[in-house]
Formats: structure tokens, C-alpha cells, sequence
């Protein structure tokens, strides 16, 4: 789990005290049972008004003081169980100075949930509870705000800015066995194999030696067989290793649950798996896949002009980009690009998108035409429909079938395909980018061989 906040929030705050309508309400009905007992001439009614009007007085002169500073402490830590889904544990701890009578403590969990507690202040007041993690990247686990009531409900202060405690919680990983590769290798050296002539790789042929070749390369034995003069001499040469450029392109401007009820943003109700659920898994999954054989992988996020990683390879680079894509997510403006953005020559391009828009369709094709290999991986979860409105069960079919249409045309541009959820319906994730691997490998060969 990557932390992007301190383990403890600590906010102190100098309360601004204001007086409430009791104070007023106390000296106007004093006044005018006093009025009413010496109009009436009743010594009772008089008596009554006397308590009212030396509270009100009492609570007037009695201000609380503002020297005193109210202080809040929140405390998350994370437990995994394997037998409990993980929750955050988080502990709320106020200090009230001491005129304070009463808490009013507001505290607000993920799904909008607001609790509203009451409490008497002492030396330190402590608040519990736990929220499960649901979703990964970044999420408000708690949300804490106050207002502190003195003088016996006479003064209050305004409610306090709220301290909300965050944390980015790290997307799971799939191991994954081959991915696939670009359609040509352009790197130097890596851990694939390639048809250009070099070092490293398998065996290629016997070829007469030549000026540039190495003499440890001579083959005596082949040259023992093949000589017919003194200067003829043979050398093995084997084909060269190469690594492969993957650019990994999310498309972070929506998130949508399988609850195909929460699509409109209506609050209530849980949204379920959702499409940067799966994006960040399969992002994170890919860029671990293709740095542990040794390729280099950049990042490119839609949904922000400053959510580039520049390509790179080993652990660290790794950690960079599993840090990177645990912070992805949509931004609340959704940005319009007038030109694709820039690909390295030769690279394959994993585009993970739920495709619910043509932008990603035409930034594909624009892609697909520059020559690029291009996978799209579909992040759509599989809708649920339970309790959704007639209207929201058309809506849902209007976007499918655009949806469908987008499908249709990427793979008429030649762009391959890969649903990362997996069901019944069809092969795993591993089987089939184990598939497309074979096919572009063969690809691969052919093509470079007829350069």
C-alpha cells in the first residue's frame, strides 16, 4: 500500500465563540414575566422571571474564553485479514478546552455516510470505527468535522473546516506469463530474440568473414570444411536480443461501477467494481509483466496533461509506475486533446479504456494508422441491473450498442482486443494475451525478414 499522507493528522483550531438565540430568549421571557407579576401584582410570576434573567445575565458576563484551542488527532492504520475483507481503523481524538459543555462531532465514511455524535468533552474524547477498502487508489477514508457548544448551550462556535484523512491503496496484482510484443523491435539488446544480425542471440548462419568481424567469432571447423584458399576464413554469426518499448495509456476520465443504477452519480447506493478498479490492475499487472522481461514501459494518463512517466526499466521504474497509476483517477473536468499524444517509433500501445466515448476511438485509430500495434484492453465491468428504472435500462442500452459500434470499428482499423474481467463466457486473461503473443511473435519475424 503506497501512503501518500503522514500516519497521523493532527489540526488545532482557536475557537470563535458567538452567542446563541438562548441568551436572547432567556431575557425576553424573564422580562416579560417580570413585567406581567408587577402589572398583576403576583410576587410568583415575579420569582419565576428571576432565574431566567440571572442565567441569561450569568451566561452573558460568562463568555468562554478564546485562549483556549480546540485539537484534532486522526490515527488510520490498515488490517488485513484473510479471513475478514481489509479494513482502515481509524480513532478520532479531541481536546475541547475546558469551558466547553457539549461535542457536536460530524463524521462522514466513503458512500456519503454521515454520523452525527454528541459528546461530553473531557480531559480527551476518542472516537473508533472502521471502514472496509472496497476500491483501490485514493480514497477519504474519514472525514471529520466540530463545533463546540458553552455556557450551557449559550455559545457556540462556528463548525470547524474539515480534516479529511486520505490514503492510495495499491491496486492488486496479476502475474502474467507472455505479453504481447511489438510488431518490430527496435531496441539494441534485451532478453527477446530478434531476426537482426548481433550478439547474444541464437544462431543465425556461416559467413565469410568480413572487415568489422570479430576474430573470436571464426569458426576453424567451418573454415576447415569450406576453405579452398589460405585466406579464406568462415564465422558463426547468431541473431541479436532486443527489447521492446510498451506504453501503457489509461483512460481515467470516468469511473463507473458494475451497479449500472450509480452511473448518473445519484448518492446511495454502492457502485460495486468499478472501471479504474480494473484500469489500475491491468496497468499494474502489464508494466510488471513487461519490466521483468526487460522491456521499457512509459505511462500516459487521458484525464491529465501532466500524467506522463517517460519510458524506463528495472524495480525502481517499476515502483515510479505502480506509484503513478495508484494515483490515477478522474479529475472531475474532463480534458479535450486536439492531437493524439506522441508514441515512440516501434512501440506496442496498451490502451485500457471502458470506451464509452469516441475520443478514445479516434486517438485509436490515429494510433493504429501511425503504425503502431495497439491493444485495447476493455476495463467495462459486467453491469448489474437489479433495481434499475425502465429508463435507466434503456439509457444502458443506447451506450452499449454506441459502444458496440466503437468495437466494431477499432477492429475493422486492425486493433486487437482484450476484456480484462474475467468470466464464463470467456478465456482467461493469461490464455489470451498468451494468444495474441504467439500471433504478433510470428508476426514479427515475418515482417522483419521481409525488410
Amino acid at each position: 500500500m503506497y501512503v501518500d499522507a503522514p500516519a497521523a493528522i493532527d489540526a488545532t483550531y482557536r475557537p470563535r465563540w458567538r452567542r446563541t438565540g438562548g441568551i436572547e430568549l432567556a431575557m425576553a421571557l424573564g422580562l416579560v414575566l417580570a413585567t406581567l407579576g408587577v402589572l398583576t401584582s403576583r410576587v410568583d410570576v415575579v420569582l419565576l422571571a428571576l432565574p431566567l434573567l440571572a442565567s441569561a445575565a450569568l451566561a452573558r458576563d460568562g463568555a468562554p474564553g478564546a485562549d483556549g484551542a480546540s485539537r484534532v488527532r486522526i490515527d488510520l492504520t490498515r488490517h488485513d485479514d484473510p479471513a475478514r475483507p481489509s479494513v482502515f481503523r481509524y480513532r478520532v481524538a479531541i481536546e475541547a478546552p475546558v469551558t466547553t459543555t457539549l461535542v457536536h462531532l460530524r463524521l462522514t465514511t466513503p458512500g456519503a455516510r454521515v454520523h452525527d455524535l454528541l459528546l461530553a468533552p473531557r480531559a480527551l474524547v476518542t472516537v473508533m470505527g472502521a471502514v472496509p477498502v472496497v476500491h483501490s487508489g485514493r480514497q477519504r477514508v474519514v472525514a471529520v468535522g466540530m463545533r463546540l457548544v458553552g455556557g450551557d448551550g449559550a455559545w457556540m462556535t462556528a463548525a470547524t473546516p474539515t480534516v479529511a484523512a486520505e490514503r492510495v491503496v495499491d491496486p492488486e496484482l496479476s502475474l502474467l506469463g507472455s505479453i504481447p510484443l511489438p510488431h518490430r523491435l527496435t531496441g539494441m539488446a534485451g532478453a527477446h530474440a530478434s531476426v537482426r544480425p548481433g550478439d547474444g542471440g541464437e544462431f543465425r548462419d556461416l559467413h565469410a568473414y568480413a572487415p568489422g568481424d570479430r576474430l573470436r567469432r571464426i569458426d576453424w571447423k567451418a573454415t576447415a570444411r569450406r576453405s579452398r584458399g589460405l585466406g579464406d576464413l568462415y564465422v558463426r554469426r547468431t541473431d541479436a536480443t532486443s527489447d521492446a518499448t510498451v506504453v501503457l495509456v489509461l483512460d481515467s476520465r470516468d469511473d463507473v461501477g458494475e451497479r449500472v443504477a450509480s452511473w448518473s452519480g445519484a448518492p446511495g447506493g454502492a457502485s460495486g467494481l468499478t472501471t479504474m478498479d480494473l484500469t489500475r490492475e491491468a496497468a499494474t499487472s502489464l508494466a510488471a509483466a513487461a519490466i521483468g522481461a526487460g522491456d521499457r514501459v512509459s505511462l500516459i494518463d487521458l484525464a491529465a496533461h501532466e500524467g506522463m512517466v517517460v519510458a524506463g526499466s528495472g524495480k525502481r521504474h517499476l515502483d515510479r509506475l505502480r506509484r503513478r497509476i495508484a494515483v490515477s483517477g478522474p479529475v472531475g473536468v474532463r480534458p479535450s486533446r486536439r492531437r493524439a499524444p506522441i508514441v515512440p517509433v516501434g512501440a506496442i500501445v496498451y490502451l485500457l479504456s471502458p470506451l464509452l466515448d469516441d475520443d478514445v476511438t479516434w486517438i485509436a485509430t490515429v494510433w493504429r494508422a501511425a503504425g503502431h500495434r495497439l491493444i485495447v484492453v476493455d476495463v467495462l465491468p459486467a453491469p448489474q441491473l437489479d433495481g434499475s428504472a425502465a429508463h435507466t435500462r434503456l439509457a444502458h442500452r443506447l451506450l452499449m450498442a454506441e459502444r458496440q459500434r466503437r468495437v466494431a470499428m477499432l477492429r475493422d482499423h486492425g486493433v486487437e482486443l482484450l476484456r480484462w474481467q474475467e468470466d464464463a463466457a470467456q478465456p482467461s486473461r493469461v490464455v489470451a494475451l498468451r494468444t495474441l503473443a504467439r500471433g504478433g511473435a510470428r508476426r514479427t519475424v515475418s515482417s522483419v525478414r521481409r525488410a
